[in-house]
């Protein structure tokens, strides 16, 4: 299972996480992060994921643990564990690395990370996006993607039960 190896390679608890970030910037390589809850990875998603990648050498996606979903969306979320999203994650050639977090917002991975771009969907406005303001206070950048229109996980739920 020289793939499965692979794609798990790229899930990091946030110690590890930090290890080889520190190993990355050694090489000169700049470090985006973006993050979500991918609970049905789509073509939104897939557009996120590759135009962030577009901002640096290394991609790092904070992943909305399970409990954290549950807590923003209700009972009956999220549809896919958080093992699962992870390893989906981890197969696509854009994603480095996945982190779990716990709480309702990722601004504890940001303050950890200090990424070198910071990512979010064009459906979110600049002072809206947690961790903005620290990012930018050490020379990072804040970029918006453009929202695909008609993708997003609640739209797919939606259209699943006509």
């Amino acid at each position: 299972m020289i793939f499965a190896d692979k794609i798990e390679s790229k899930i990091f608890s946030l110690d590890e996480l930090l290890q080889r970030i520190e190993f990355w910037r050694k090489l000169g390589d700049k470090i985006v992060f973006t993050n979500g809850c991918f609970d049905i990875l789509h073509e939104g998603h897939i557009h996120l994921l590759a135009s962030c990648s577009e901002f640096g050498e290394r991609l790092i996606v904070g992943l909305n643990a399970d409990s954290s979903i549950n807590a923003l969306k209700g009972p009956s979320r999220p549809i896919n564990n958080q093992d699962s999203r992870a390893i989906l994650l981890g197969a696509t050639q854009f994603v480095d690395g996945v982190v779990f977090f716990y709480e309702h917002t990722p601004e504890n991975l940001i303050l950890a990370i200090k990424p070198d771009v910071l990512v979010k969907g064009g459906d979110w406005k600049k002072n809206e996006i947690i961790g903005s303001d620290f990012v930018e206070s050490y020379g990072g950048k804040v970029k918006t993607v453009p929202y695909l229109k008609g993708f997003s996980t609640t739209e797919i739920i939606a259209r699943s039960k006509k």
